[in-house]
């Protein structure tokens, strides 16, 4: 890879009890998985607060994306149609923003889907790549970067 070709940065919200079981089917599987993600497990994907959303926005990633149980599946009842109804919320409000709501994504990946989860972060690296770089707050991100810490 040269440097001159980009390569988006995303984090990958992932519930305890599916998605995060599928992402290490997916480990264990040693299905192809790009380096550009960082996975951080909640307890349930509505446990995924939009601040944080717009946090990891805010701090220079290109892109967020948000794994839960499958509708009707989820081990606290009713968890990821709140997270459903948020993200749309959300993304409405991203837009105000002037951020491009593509950058954030909810799917659902069972335990037994390592395959599904792959594909699904092979497509958002694909997608943020079309997208280009977060360049709303990658001046502040920067300069964030450069200060000294206090």
């Amino acid at each position: 890879m040269t440097s001159t070709e980009y390569e988006p940065r995303f984090v990958v919200f992932c519930c305890n009890w599916c998605s995060y079981a599928g992402a290490d089917l997916a480990g264990v599987s040693r299905l192809q998985l790009p380096a550009n993600l960082r996975v951080i497990r909640v307890m349930c994907s509505s446990r995924v607060k939009p601040e944080w959303i717009i946090k990891a926005l805010r701090s220079g990633l290109d892109g967020v994306l948000i794994l839960g149980c499958h509708p009707g599946e989820c081990h606290y009842q009713e968890g990821n149609y709140y997270t459903r109804r948020r993200v749309a919320i959300l993304k409405k409000f991203l837009e105000y923003l002037g951020i491009e709501p593509q950058r954030v994504k909810l799917n659902w990946v069972s335990a037994s889907e390592g395959a599904k989860f792959a594909e699904l972060v092979s497509e958002m690296t694909n997608e943020l790549r079309e997208l280009g770089p977060n360049l709303l707050f990658a001046r502040e991100a920067r300069e964030r970067e450069q200060e000294p810490i206090k």
